[in-house]
């Protein structure tokens, strides 16, 4: 259960500020908030987080444990620079009323965002996937259906500013804190 829970939270915490929300508040706020988008919104949660999710039962026989912790901690380290330095999508000027296609895009798009970073940092590092991908999918798939309920009133990219900046702090130290460790250097 700590798995599922430390994944949610971490999650929510970088899919709530981050530029997926804004893409699904821009597409809410053109289209509407209807069936299609929900059912790409959570499809694409699921599979991206299945996916981080086989990766890191891929890396895991392969790596020793100060390695593994290694890996994690750069992940956490990528989640947090992305979090950090990327830019909020534009508005799309014409959006498709393709469920498939927002479901690519959204795919695409979750495939390397922070949250699946984190998803595969923390199935690495807590040794149980499944509850690593649960949450991870969860955290996505209700962040995204929130940005998606609020279309035009989700808060502009501008004022998320700061609280993306702290969370990619948090995660920074994180980050640093496991390197350390792994390395042998806090004792």
């Amino acid at each position: 259960m700590t798995g599922f829970f430390l994944t949610l939270l971490a999650c929510l915490a970088v899919e709530l500020p981050g530029r997926d929300s804004v893409r699904v508040a821009h597409l809410s706020a053109k289209l509407g908030a209807g069936a299609g988008l929900l059912a790409a919104i959570w499809i694409s949660a699921l599979a991206a987080s299945a996916l981080a999710v086989v990766a890191a039962g891929l890396m895991a026989p392969l790596l020793p444990g100060a390695a593994r912790q290694m890996l994690v901690a750069f992940a956490l380290a990528l989640a947090a620079l992305e979090l950090a330095l990327r830019r909020a999508p534009r508005a799309p000027a014409e959006p498709t009323r393709s469920a498939g296609a927002m479901l690519v895009v959204l795919l695409a798009a979750q495939i390397t965002d922070g949250a699946r970073l984190i998803v595969l940092a923390l199935a690495l590092a807590t040794k149980v996937p499944l509850a690593a991908a649960a949450g991870g999918a969860l955290a996505s798939g209700a962040a995204l259906t929130l940005a998606a309920l609020a279309g035009a009133a989700w808060p502009a990219w501008q004022r998320l500013r700061l609280v993306r900046l702290v969370i990619a702090a948090l995660l920074l130290g994180f980050a640093v804190v496991l390197g350390l460790d792994a390395r042998g250097l806090l004792g």
